[in-house]
């Protein structure tokens, strides 16, 4: 089963939570002509692992790290698949990188690698989308990677126990091309490792989005471009960009 959350209001908010009374849950398949897709989890925090991938940190040129380097979205910055990418007027390069997301499903705290299994919900392809000369010129990322619409997260949820992790692959199209494609078992840091580091000092709570890291091959977009984050098993995560107004 393909987890989806979608509305039948048109007008209903990407960022909207479960306690939103047009929130409803259903099958990717059975999806009602005029429902209006939601990102598949609605997380109190967004928990991204940088430089995951070695060749994405040396085409960076920064240095492979040690232990899994953490940082966070806000939830603000939720659009699901089909939502457009607003490019700021504050950035003059705004990158794309495909991951792989994964869905916690029920509360961490001091997790050991051997158990986080059980406390993964499922898997769903990400967009962290960054504001790269910002993430430079400021030194940490929190305006770089926080604007709103700055984390495409969908079309849907594969459940852990539907998934075969160890066959997923990252893959990014912009405009059709390929410009990012690699297994996931070439992470550094694999999930349950990452799940047990971040546990270990924050507390996940069911419906928290990992964002796992992106592979080598990240690179601008322009308005008018069309990003796909394809993870064959699971499904395409499609966005526009649009400029801001």
């Amino acid at each position: 089963m393909k987890i989806i959350r979608y509305s039948l209001n048109p007008r209903t908010p990407a960022t909207a939570t479960d306690s939103d009374p047009d929130v409803r849950h259903g099958d990717l398949s059975e999806l009602p002509p005029e429902g209006r897709l939601l990102p598949p989890c609605s997380p109190s925090k967004i928990v991204c692992v940088g430089r995951n991938y070695a060749e994405h940190a040396k085409e960076l040129g920064n240095e492979v790290p040690q232990e899994p380097l953490i940082f966070l979205k806000p939830p603000s910055s939720l659009i699901a698949s089909g939502d457009s990418i607003v490019y700021p007027k504050l950035s003059q390069r705004v990158d794309f990188e495909g991951e792989l997301g994964v869905v916690i499903g029920k509360r961490a705290r001091n997790v050991s690698s051997a158990e986080a299994d059980g406390y993964i919900l499922g898997y769903t392809p990400v967009n962290d989308v960054t504001a790269r000369d910002l993430q430079k010129k400021d030194g940490q990322w929190t305006r770089g990677k926080g604007f709103d619409t700055f984390c495409a997260v969908g079309p849907c949820l594969l459940r852990r126990e539907e998934a075969d992790f160890k066959n997923f692959r990252v893959q990014t199209f912009v405009n059709g091309e390929k410009k990012q494609d690699a297994p996931v078992t070439e992470m550094l840091f694999n999930v349950n490792d990452i799940i047990a580091y971040v546990s270990a000092f924050m507390t996940l709570e069911p419906g928290d989005l990992i964002a796992t890291g992106t592979p080598p091959g990240v690179g601008p977009l322009q308005p008018g471009s069309t990003v796909q984050i394809v993870i064959e098993g699971i499904g395409v995560l499609e966005n526009t960009v649009i400029a801001e107004a």
